[in-house]
């Protein structure tokens, strides 16, 4: 099992917006630093969002990869995610390989429609199109990515008639991902594509997808695809310290505030301490704690959905001191990866 980290590169709440400038430079350096960490942890994979909201810094996912695929040696690179239905499938592939040149071949591109719809407009999108931009738009990414000269028509962009692609990754192909929350939909999807699914887990159940991920590798054997190229990844909302109450009591406060703030935008009511603690038991789906007790959870995890592939460590938290953050990378790449190595 891969173990990775996602993180959407957040800022505190600035209360003089004459600071945003440097105190946004900072918050790329400590970015850069929670990767450079991973990497030398052994953790395998990172991957860094796509917001366009004042509360991140990472509209320009592909840049801050850059940076770090320079500072890094090993630990392999994604988007979580591209909000492919905003964007041009030409430049996210051009993008993603060329980071996949300058990496030594570590590119890796989630793709997904995303959770915040700003998007759309910031690019002049219709969210009436929501769906039908990113199936159409995906399907052009995978034709990118898989041959140098590219035929390919649809509605919605104009189309290429044998166009050749450059530059080229220095793997055969760049992996892509797709990204979903719970549609069955989208899981069907990812099966006839025969692509790697991801999905993200931000409250409930783990076990309760076990349905949808049937559903999943179903259609992928039924379209012809082999077992081992349907792989599965989960997005937890994560975190590991010394003790489960250590981590339980530092993860809460930037927690709290960031669901508070999500919810003023859309009409939920605040989190509670009480709802966040049950997300943290047996059955919930947040992986917070001691390394063991992480551990055992994702391994209940792993049997309850018939074998995971990758599970990565959704830690983004604003007021998280950043020498926590760093502790709780090398935790992770130090006693949970090498613990659900064992037997």
């Amino acid at each position: 099992m891969e173990i990775g980290v996602d993180s959407f590169a957040p800022l505190a709440p600035i209360a003089n917006e004459a600071d945003r400038p440097r105190l946004s430079a900072e918050r790329v350096a400590r970015l850069m630093q929670e990767i450079e960490t991973a990497d030398r942890a052994g953790i395998d994979v990172f991957g860094v969002g796509e917001h366009h909201r004042p509360d991140s810094v990472d509209s320009a996912t592909v840049v801050l990869l850059a940076a770090a695929a320079a500072r890094t040696r090993d630990i392999r690179l994604t988007s979580a995610v591209t909000v492919l239905s905003a964007d041009d499938p030409v430049r996210v592939f051009q993008q993603y390989a060329t980071l996949d040149l300058i990496s030594r071949g570590r590119a890796e591109i989630q793709v997904g429609r995303g959770s915040f719809t700003e998007a759309f407009p910031l690019f002049g999108h219709s969210l009436e199109k929501y769906d039908e931009l990113f199936a159409e738009k995906l399907d052009l990414l995978l034709a990118l990515n898989g041959a140098p000269r590219v035929s390919w028509q649809g509605a919605l962009r104009p189309a290429l008639d044998d166009q050749p692609i450059f530059p080229r990754p220095l793997q055969t192909k760049i992996p892509v991902w797709l990204a979903v929350g719970g549609t069955p939909e989208s899981f069907v999807r990812a099966g006839l594509l025969g692509v790697p699914l991801m999905i993200a887990i931000i409250g409930g159940e783990p076990r309760r997808f076990r349905p949808l991920v049937d559903l999943y590798r179903r259609a992928g054997a039924q379209a012809g695809h082999a077992p081992e190229t349907l792989k599965l990844g989960l997005h937890l909302y994560s975190y590991v310290a010394e003790t489960d109450a250590q981590a339980l009591d530092e993860f809460w406060p930037g927690y709290e505030e960031r669901f508070a703030a999500i919810g003023r935008e859309r009409g939920w009511p605040p989190p509670t301490r009480a709802a966040y603690e049950a997300q943290t038991g047996e059955h919930g789906a947040y992986l917070m704690g001691a390394p063991a007790t992480v551990v055992d959870k994702i391994r209940r995890i792993d049997a309850a959905l018939g074998g995971v592939d990758r599970v990565t460590f959704q830690m983004t938290n604003a007021l998280l001191p950043h020498e926590k953050m760093l502790t709780a990378l090398e935790l992770i790449g130090g006693k949970v990866k090498p613990a659900l190595a064992s037997p």
